[in-house]
């Protein structure tokens, strides 16, 4: 049997820490990239980096057929809400038609895929919380059509095929390497913020709510729902609020540096984006049963951690 794997999206935040930790054990991993918003340098040594786009299916086709992976992680995506907004048609084809091009290379070579969708941009605003995957999906983006979209397909494909592909649908994702100068990703661009002295924009004025789960968290149920069938919420359950996260980061940098100066900026309070949710919880308790997977770190603690790792990142750029 394969001990080899493909990440897409293997250069990005979530995408290299899986790959780090399939090399833990032991896996051969080839990473599938276009680096259009992933790194290089965030790719382990021990690994393989192809570039290329994932809409280029001849390009993905040969790839696959030639590491015949016994798991494909696809976590190659156009993730930017107001990208989405801007360009419907590119969020569409690299998301639908990208994903699309995932299963057909997968199922030549019988390998089973775990995708990554998204979780609060799929539910809209009207619906029960924690939310549970069985509520009608309402998107209110391009961004959360195309990844609802891409999950038929992959659920499809898995039917037609007999081939267990896993959809998991992700909560707001923070820790170590995420990027702090896009617009997702609002842990890492407080904590710059912090780093920089500057006030950051809490949109909605600070009470918008998401389910933030640590990426630690994250890669392990990836890592569980291979060779599963099915669509699973990974989140923890949990409703902060925009402004809580900011509190608490402003917490971890007091730790950080005890001695320094004790002011901090004061955040900007502004009106929700077009296209964002108001409020987000998952219900994750399928993935517990199915998977037998739960989120470990709670946001106390993922807080810390991530503001340390961060500062070291930014103090190294």
């Amino acid at each position: 049997m394969s001990t080899r794997a493909i990440v897409t999206g293997g250069a990005g935040f979530i995408g290299s820490h899986v790959v780090d930790a399939l090399l833990a054990d032991g896996y051969g991993v080839t990473v599938v990239d276009d680096l259009s918003s992933g790194d290089a340098d965030r790719v382990a040594s021990e690994a393989e980096l192809r570039e290329l786009d994932i809409v280029d299916l001849a390009a993905l086709r040969s790839v696959v057929q030639e590491v015949a992976p016994s798991a494909i992680f696809h976590l190659a995506a156009q993730a930017s809400v107001v990208a989405s907004l801007e360009d419907p048609g590119r969020d569409c084809e690299v998301n639908v038609r990208g994903t699309l091009n995932v299963v057909e290379a997968a199922g030549a070579s019988g390998a089973p895929v775990v995708f990554t969708s998204t979780g609060g941009a799929l539910y809209g605003d009207d619906v029960p919380r924690p939310t549970p995957e069985t509520q009608i999906p309402a998107p209110l983006s391009p961004y959360g059509a195309s990844k609802l979209a891409a999950e038929a397909y992959v659920n499809t494909w898995s039917l037609a095929s007999g081939i267990p592909h896993a959809v998991c649908r992700l909560g707001n994702v923070y820790g170590p390497r995420q990027n702090p100068h896009g617009e997702a990703g609002v842990v890492a661009i407080f904590a710059y913020h912090l780093h920089t002295r500057r006030a950051p924009k809490l949109f909605g004025h600070g009470r918008p709510t998401r389910d933030y789960v640590y990426v630690a968290d994250v890669v392990s149920a990836l890592r569980a729902a291979v060779g599963k069938s099915g669509t699973y919420n990974i989140a923890t359950g949990v409703e902060t609020e925009v402004m809580t996260i900011w509190q608490g980061l402003r917490e971890a940098a007091r730790r950080e540096d005890p001695e320094g100066d004790p002011s901090q900026p004061e955040p900007e309070l502004a009106d929700l984006r077009p296209g964002e949710l108001k409020r987000s919880c998952l219900d994750a308790s399928l993935a517990a049963r199915e998977l037998g997977w739960r989120a470990e770190v709670p946001i106390s603690e993922g807080l810390g951690l991530t503001y340390d790792a961060l500062v070291g990142e930014f103090q190294r750029a």
